[in-house]
């Protein structure tokens, strides 16, 4: 049987931090979250202000907040326990 052409996806848009040809960024930046309260992945994006990457968890709603400032981290991926 032919590969179904439906079952590729063509993904659109930028990864955070990503910078266009005149430097600025574009894209909503985000960070990978593991909810290990149920096993799950979300995407928690930055703030407006710029200040926090607020998010919840998908299934059980538990909150989280990263604050953003000095002395932080430059990773982007992260386990909620």
């Amino acid at each position: 049987m032919p590969p179904d052409p439906r079952d590729k996806l063509e993904i659109t848009g930028s990864a955070p931090g990503e910078q266009d040809q005149g430097g600025a960024l574009r894209g909503r930046p985000f960070l990978s979250v593991l909810f290990a309260c149920c096993n799950v992945y979300a995407r928690i994006y930055r703030r407006a202000d710029g200040r926090a990457y607020d998010g919840r968890c998908p299934r059980c709603g538990v909150r989280v907040r990263f604050a953003i400032g000095q002395g932080g981290t430059d990773a982007r991926q992260f386990v909620v326990h």
